[in-house]
């Protein structure tokens, strides 16, 4: 098992050549908020939301 490093596992781009683009376009977002720290940000804002059961 690998650990996580955020608040996402790790993406990997997988496509055979088909939405590739699409999946880089993603993987450029996701790893663009975990950098910033947007990720663990966003998840402690939403924290009074979120039930008390939930990961």
């Amino acid at each position: 098992m690998k650990k996580r490093i955020g608040s996402y596992p790790r993406v990997r781009i997988e496509g055979g050549g088909r939405a590739v683009v699409s999946q880089a376009g993603g993987v450029l977002l996701v790893e663009t908020v975990r950098k910033a720290g947007l990720d663990t940000a966003i998840s402690a804002a939403l924290t009074p939301w979120r039930k008390p059961r939930a990961v």
